[in-house]
């Protein structure tokens, strides 16, 4: 590229813009260079695009192995209630499917104890006979429970209002586990004090009443659920009972003696569904992702899509495809290897055009959550068996070549991309700094040659004058030779 100057501004005296210039003379080197970055951004451009597909397969990965793990989702039992109103199960650890049948006779119940009426009110002092102190005792737990001394002091703690407050402070204090509080209605107040626990630890009952007029009521609940599991009796102090069937709790509602609630322990429908829904989600964001690689504009508007032409992809592409599409060994046609359940098809899961997978309903109109509710261990084995060739097994296995960190076709490209980034990017900072030597050496050159023409004006100047000065003393000189005077004879 030439470098366009004005001779005019040059001889004038206003020089040259040296920055233009030189800016110039490097912009006509920079054609490599605007190479070299247009190839390092479509490389970081490629990489991202490649990395987020990797996600996309490492997280269906992690969905098959849910799939494929022998005590995930496809292995959880799950418990159920024949009559919710009398009892919940739910499985709160490893539990063999079975049937039991509870029998609730009764509840659990808190502790409780109360006082008649006391004359006065709530705020009268019970002290009897003018006594200034009286002393009550707690028992908390039954006969061999524990026993609680409440001294009873006039002015301080001797009406109704004031102890339920001080045996409330001493229990949040001493841990007693009961709460006081005063109740009125039509028929004056009471004292009433409740445990905070039931069943036997909540049983409570007065030992001691010295100097009060209180007349404590016999004590009221407190007393073990009671109920029998396959006839077996059985007593717990709570209403949500553990133990009784191992790997399940039960959670008492009410009591129906002499009507049994069957308790179902077995495979978890909603556990193995869900299971099934994420992979199927997983899968479809790894292909949709990859499909949008190869949806090129007709019209070419638009540019084409970063890894339109990455062979790798092609290849993870028909792989993952070719794993959705496979059967159990020996099964074809209508097979009744596996009770029917061969393929992801069998399981109402179908493949679409694009490749994608939609869970409906299989060629006998039956859906995903029917067929695993009627066949759970059928699905299982389609998933994952012991000879290791389930759907997921080989899925799995796939994956996992897949997702090499160092031989998977998106790693080794990222990898590849990566050091071709770096090797352009030392390229650029060689050849930037190549330019920037370059631009200072230009710089100082063409600022002396500034420098030169800046002055030509002056210099002419002065050359002319020196010409003009020359030039009449030449004049001169040759006056004076041509009119040499002519010597005459003074004789």
């Amino acid at each position: 590229m030439g470098i366009s100057l004005n001779p005019s501004t040059i001889l004038s005296g206003q020089g040259i813009n040296v920055s233009s210039v030189v800016q110039q003379i490097i912009s006509s080197q920079n054609g490599e260079l605007n190479v070299w970055e247009n190839q390092s951004t479509t490389l970081a451009t490629q990489n991202g695009v490649l990395t987020s597909i990797e996600n996309d397969l490492t997280n269906l990965q992690t969905a098959v192995q849910a799939l494929d793990t022998p005590t995930g989702a496809l292995t959880a039992n799950a418990a159920s209630s024949s009559n919710t109103n009398v009892l919940n199960a739910s499985v709160s650890g490893t539990v063999a499917a079975g049937n039991y049948n509870v029998d609730v006779n009764s509840l659990a119940t808190q502790g409780t104890i109360y006082t008649s009426a006391v004359a006065g009110g709530a705020n009268a002092s019970f002290l009897t006979n003018g006594a200034t102190t009286g002393d009550l005792q707690l028992q908390v737990g039954g006969s061999t429970g524990q026993t609680y001394d409440i001294p009873i002091t006039q002015g301080s703690n001797d009406t109704l209002t004031t102890l339920a407050s001080y045996i409330n402070s001493q229990s949040t204090t001493n841990n007693w586990g009961v709460t006081a509080s005063v109740v009125t209605d039509a028929t004056g107040s009471w004292l009433e004090i409740e445990s905070q626990n039931t069943g036997s630890p909540g049983a409570l009952s007065i030992v001691n009443n010295s100097n009060t007029s209180l007349n404590f009521a016999t004590p009221v609940g407190g007393t073990n659920a009671s109920l029998t599991i396959n006839g077996v009796p059985y007593s717990s102090a709570s209403n949500t009972v553990t133990g009784a069937i191992p790997g399940v709790t039960l959670s008492l509602v009410s009591q129906s003696p002499g009507n049994p609630v069957q308790v179902s322990v077995g495979p978890d429908a909603d556990q193995i569904t869900n299971a099934v829904n994420n992979f199927v989600t997983a899968y479809n964001q790894l292909i949709s992702d990859i499909n949008a690689q190869y949806q090129v504009d007709p019209t070419g508007s638009t540019p084409a899509p970063p890894l339109e032409s990455d062979t790798s992809l092609r290849t993870l592409q028909s792989s993952i495809l070719a794993d959705a599409s496979y059967a159990l060994p020996n099964a074809t046609g209508t097979s009744t290897v596996n009770g029917g359940l061969i393929n992801l098809a069998s399981l109402g899961i179908n493949m679409n055009n694009d490749g994608t997978l939609t869970v409906g309903n299989n060629a006998a109109g039956q859906s995903l959550s029917q067929i695993v509710a009627a066949n759970p261990s059928a699905v299982l084995n389609f998933f994952q068996n012991s000879s290791s060739n389930g759907f997921a097994d080989t899925f799995n296995a796939d994956l996992t070549n897949l997702t090499n960190p160092t031989s998977g076709p998106l790693n080794a490209d990222i990898a590849q991309n990566t050091q071709q980034e770096q090797d352009l990017s030392n390229s650029i900072q060689n050849f930037q700094t190549q330019l920037s030597t370059e631009q200072t050496a230009l710089t100082s050159e063409f600022d002396s040659v500034n420098a030169s023409l800046e002055a030509y004006p002056l210099t002419l100047q002065e050359v002319t004058e020196t010409l003009g000065t020359l030039g009449s003393g030449t004049s001169t000189t040759g006056s004076l030779i041509s009119s040499e005077p002519t010597l005459t004879s003074g004789l």
